[in-house]
């Protein structure tokens, strides 16, 4: 008679060896990326020996620092008005019952799920022959047509990371509340916030990483004299693949990761198994 251990680990093993394939494929070239950024060597193709010389040259770059500046700025507001927005629009869509609330619904998650590409070409017609974004504004003023179009595909997540912990509310709690004396907005506050926080935190921080990684979207709506992190990494790629690209690469990488990572821990604090 067969081990059936052993049967198991015949059948399991496919699988894991196409796992580990998958990772090895996704993962692997990041950590080459990684570690020639630290290259003693212009040539991205030969080690030369360990540097943080391109880490300097990175954090002495003026352009580079205020295209970081401008993802910076463009991320924190979007990110503050995608918070609002989309918790807003998951307590109504929550708390109310109206003819077409499924498909309000549905309509708000539709930046989640429309090609990047699409939404971009829709954003530079409706900004160039629509409504015309006024040149010459003051910083962050002269960025407003970048954090629009940001906060339009960031709110959907936060909206559908809020509404998936409203379902675990007990609205018992908040009728308590305004039994006891307290005003809508009072019981709201005081129950209902607390409840989100996890979730809050969780859109906002993915909010933020989306905002800041963007590229396709903000290379459409950006005027000529904005310029993004990414877009400004792009620009640095199409003359060539140099450590000190591979250095940017790496810190946006790590940034990235490190908001993500936060995110997906609170999401599961939450509650909130996926989006």
């Amino acid at each position: 008679m067969s081990d059936p251990a052993l049967l198991d680990y015949a059948r399991r093993w496919p699988m894991r060896l196409i796992l580990l394939g998958t990772g090895l494929f996704l993962y692997v070239p990041l950590l080459i990326l990684i570690v020639f950024s630290f290259n003693d060597s212009r040539r991205t193709t030969v080690w030369r020996g360990f540097t943080l010389d391109w880490y300097q040259k990175l954090f002495g770059n003026t352009d580079l620092l205020l295209a970081l500046a401008n993802s910076l700025m463009i991320a924190l507001v979007s990110t503050l008005i995608s918070l609002v927005v989309g918790t807003l629009a998951a307590l109504a869509l929550w708390r109310f019952r109206f003819p077409g609330n499924m498909l309000l619904g549905s309509l708000f998650t539709l930046p989640i799920v429309v090609p990047e590409i699409c939404l971009g070409v829709a954003f530079l017609i409706f900004f160039a022959e629509v409504v015309p974004w006024p040149a010459g504004l003051p910083w962050p003023l002269n960025l407003g047509a970048i954090i629009i179009a940001h906060v339009s595909f960031s709110f959907p997540f936060v909206a559908v990371v809020v509404r998936a912990r409203l379902a675990s509310f007990n609205r018992d709690q908040e009728e308590a509340a305004r039994d006891l004396g307290a005003s809508p907005w009072r019981a709201l506050f005081d129950v209902v916030v607390p409840h989100l926080k996890p979730s809050l935190i969780a859109g906002a921080l993915l909010a933020f990483t989306l905002s800041l990684d963007d590229f396709v979207i903000t290379f459409f709506t950006a005027g000529p004299d904005t310029v993004t992190f990414p877009v400004k990494v792009y620009a640095m790629v199409r003359f060539s693949v140099t450590p000190e690209v591979n250095a940017v690469s790496t810190l946006l990488l790590a940034i990235t990761v490190l908001l993500t990572f936060v995110a997906l821990r609170l999401q599961a604090r939450a509650g909130i198994r996926s989006l």
